[in-house]
């Protein structure tokens, strides 16, 4: 026997994960090892001993070395040094794993070992390579890693972003040098539809002078890792937070969070949507600005070579037009106008200039009062002008508008030729649209004629009122969407009035896709922004539809109009009126509590509508209450103050707006007014389109100096400025309605300042619903407005409040 001197003593750590191919199914649950299915990834230890001119000797454990003549070696072993190394071991998490513990297919593929060690979680394999190994290694160990180990970390030389035309390609591993090569193709004309108009932007990584996808790495990431869908939580990762992204194959990739912080946040919309094809991101034209912000914020890494960035000039060009857009180019009005543009009028005519020439599409959002249609009608009469409208322009809006725009059309723009698709002999003029500028339709219409509407095309399709449109599943938004134009135009003093949503319908007509789509929209904007607070989400949003809205209020632009005076005319319920409230509130309340119950929020929101009408309803008038009779002599709040107002107005020499969501309370107003031999006219949804023009030409001719007027009915289009004093003699919930039907008097054209009187029950439903409008206001103001201020969303706690007994106002 040869006995040989000490030699030096040297551990190895083979890393592997033994997988199904292996002939493994799992882990039992062992000792401290729970069970684990699928791959299981292990840790092998040995024992190399380095002999001065011996060669090495290597065992896995306590054992004789037999040279290659059968002579029996022994060698001195360094027994401390193996103590240490598995002390070693332990302290970096790893337990020894029992041979009963492995699962195999079949007994024959099992492999003997018996220094197998493991993480008693897969997981934590990924912070031992990233914590542990490097320790080891700096203590002299070998480490060696098995093909397949499922939790490598790979080293990147750098990270790629191309902007190109979109092609449909997708690059997978390809040659890094091929990729730093190709240049990007220029953009041609922008074209709404099918992917033209499309980038296609490819994120990558170098590994080993390969190129790597990077898109569907960061997409697992944000499945594994929530943090990142908050912009908030994205926020407070440190910079320096190393991030492990897994490749195919296994492999991992750890990254600094500051590298991937800009891109996950300028394209969290489009890693998250479940539906999007593999391979390259597809990006529209009109985010250019997105990208172009993207390639800025990589900029700073880019000098030190982390990020390349190669994309096409069109991008930063097309960004650099969009954010011009709100300092469009100034025009001229066009010959033959026959009004006088107010100067914001002729910014607003440059602004919709602007959008046409670069095949923009936008919403025309100033407030009411503010001669939108004006600023359209001149758009309308420059293009003609300028040879451009070889085909008609169609305008859909709201039934109760035709007249509105035929009279406008004719005062304003006498030379346009206009056609209004109205009534049961419309068909007839189907055949005849191409011969006018201006073809009107209505959103009632649009879908039962889409036929004849499909085939003609228009230079320009304008939606006015285009709030109308919120649902976009509805078959006008349906048929709209089919139409062929070259060019698309929002016009709505009130683009969001109750959810974001509603803005959503809009710029999906205006711009396909752009937003995403429906749901997708709802998870990364509407739910953040509206039920989670996100003030940094909302600020995001703004950020990207901004562009493409122009509004304008009328303190900020229309200096001249006069003075606008709001008054909260607070009543109090007294006697019966009082008691009726109270037992109406207790029987709905009562009602209420059992529906949500058995349905919840969503499945009682019937019952729930209908208890709140009651206590409106008692709010105004208790006639008004259905199925309940109301007592001889009962006290009617409401009525009696317009009878005191009304009279007293008049005398004063003001004319009057009434306006109220009930119709039969302006049937009631009516009769207390005929009682008392006033004079006045009404305007409610019963009245036929073809006498509109002569109710409100009778009022505006001072024929009487009070006009009752229902919301739904003269809320939106109509001119009545000769009125200087509106009564909304019950509030709405949402308070762009009520300012809708305020701006019928509150408009250019105004002489007089205007006094506006709203009546509020006290302590009841009706003031709680001013305190939900108020949220409301500041959900739009989030978007469209400077503040990025949120709102929140109907909730119980604000039905409890609804519901709550009456209270005494101080």
């Amino acid at each position: 026997m040869l006995l040989l001197p000490p030699i030096r003593f040297q551990p190895r750590l083979t890393l592997r994960t033994l997988t199904r191919g292996d002939g493994v199914l799992g882990l039992r649950p062992v000792g401290l090892f729970g069970p684990r299915g699928g791959n299981v990834s292990i840790a092998e230890l040995e024992w190399i001993y380095h002999g001065a001119g011996t060669g090495q000797g290597e065992w896995r454990g306590p054992a004789d070395q037999v040279d290659p003549a059968d002579a029996a070696v022994q060698s001195w072993r360094d027994l401390a040094a193996e103590i240490e190394a598995l002390a070693c071991m332990e302290d970096a998490g790893m337990h020894r794993l029992p041979a009963s513990a492995l699962q195999w297919r079949a007994d024959e593929l099992a492999e003997p070992h018996s220094a197998r060690w493991s993480l008693l979680l897969e997981a934590s394999f990924g912070d031992f390579w990233t914590e542990q190994l490097p320790l080891l290694q700096a203590r002299g160990w070998q480490i060696v890693i098995a093909p397949g180990f499922a939790h490598e970390s790979v080293p990147v030389e750098r990270w790629h972003l191309l902007i190109e035309q979109s092609n449909g390609e997708v690059y997978g591993k390809v040659p890094a040098t091929a990729l730093a090569r190709q240049r990007p193709r220029r953009l041609g004309e922008l074209k709404r539809g099918g992917r033209s108009g499309w980038w296609m932007l490819s994120l990558g990584m170098e590994i080993d002078g390969e190129a790597h996808d990077l898109v569907a790495p960061l997409a697992g990431l944000l499945q594994s890792d929530r943090r990142w869908l908050r912009r908030a939580q994205v926020a407070a990762i440190d910079d320096q937070e190393r991030i492990s992204l897994r490749l195919p194959g296994g492999r991992r990739v750890d990254a600094a969070a500051a590298l991937l912080k800009p891109v996950i946040a300028a394209l969290l919309d489009l890693l998250t949507d479940t539906r999007r094809p593999a391979g390259p991101l597809h990006v529209s034209s009109w985010d250019a600005a997105r990208l172009e912000d993207l390639c800025a914020q990589l900029a700073n890494t880019t000098r030190s070579g982390v990020w390349q960035i190669s994309r096409d000039a069109n991008v930063t060009a097309l960004a650099q037009r969009l954010r011009l857009a709100g300092a469009a180019t100034p025009v001229a009005a066009p010959e033959g106008l026959a009004i006088s543009l107010r100067p914001y009028q002729l910014h607003g005519l440059a602004w919709l200039q602007y959008l046409r020439t670069h095949g923009l599409g936008g919403i025309l959002a100033d407030e009411m009062g503010l001669g939108k249609t004006a600023q359209v009608l001149a758009h309308i009469l420059l293009e003609q002008q300028a040879g451009r409208l070889d085909q008609p322009a169609l305008v859909v809006l709201p039934t109760s508008l035709v007249f509105n725009w035929q009279a406008e059309a004719r005062r304003m723009t006498p030379s346009l030729r206009v056609l209004a698709l109205h009534g049961p002999e419309r068909a007839a003029d189907f055949s005849r649209m191409g011969q006018y500028d201006i073809v009107l339709t209505t959103y009632p219409l649009v879908w039962r004629d889409l036929d004849a509407l499909a085939r003609q095309p228009f230079h320009l399709l304008i939606l006015d009122e285009a709030q109308t449109v919120k649902n976009a599943a509805a078959r006008s938004a349906g048929a709209i969407r089919r139409l062929q134009a070259r060019h698309r135009l929002c016009m709505t003093g009130t683009p969001m009035e109750n959810h974001l949503g509603e803005l959503w319908s809009q710029f999906d007509f205006l711009m396909p896709g752009w937003l995403g789509d429906a749901r997708s929209f709802s998870r990364l904007w509407r739910k953040p922004i509206e039920e989670q607070a996100e003030t940094a989400r909302a600020q995001l949003l703004a950020q990207r539809v901004r562009p493409f809205i122009l509004r304008r209020r009328k303190e900020d632009v229309a200096t001249d109009i006069p003075q606008r005076n709001d008054i909260i005319q607070f009543l109090q319920l007294e006697g019966q009126q009082r008691s009726l409230y109270e037992s109406v509130r207790v029987a709905a309340d009562r009602q209420v509590k059992r529906a949500l119950e058995r349905s919840g929020f969503t499945g009682a929101r019937i019952r729930i509508m209908n208890a709140l009408l009651k206590l409106r309803q008692v709010c105004c008038d208790p006639l008004l209450l259905k199925g309940e009779a109301a007592a001889a002599g009962i006290e009617r709040a409401k009525m009696t103050m317009l009878c005191d107002m009304l009279p007293a107005l008049l005398l004063e020499g003001r004319r009057v707006l009434v306006f109220s969501q009930f119709t039969e309370m302006l049937d009631l107003i009516a009769s207390e007014l005929a009682a008392r031999q006033l004079g006045h006219l009404m305007l409610t949804g019963k009245v036929a389109a073809t006498q509109r023009a002569g109710i409100v030409a009778a009022f505006q001719n001072g024929e009487t100096a009070i006009f009752l007027v229902s919301l739904k009915a003269g809320g939106t289009g109509l001119n009545l400025t000769a009125a200087d004093t509106v009564i909304l003699v019950d509030p709405w919930w949402n308070p762009a309605v009520e300012e809708q039907a305020i701006a019928r008097a509150h408009r250019i054209g105004q002489t007089k300042p205007v006094f506006v009187y709203k009546l509020v029950v006290a302590g009841s439903i009706e003031e709680r619903m001013l305190e939900l409008q108020a949220r409301k206001a500041l959900l739009s103001e989030s978007v469209l407005g400077t503040d990025a201020a949120v709102s929140e969303k109907f909730s119980a706690a604000e039905l409890a409040a609804l519901m709550a007994p009456l209270r005494e106002r101080s």
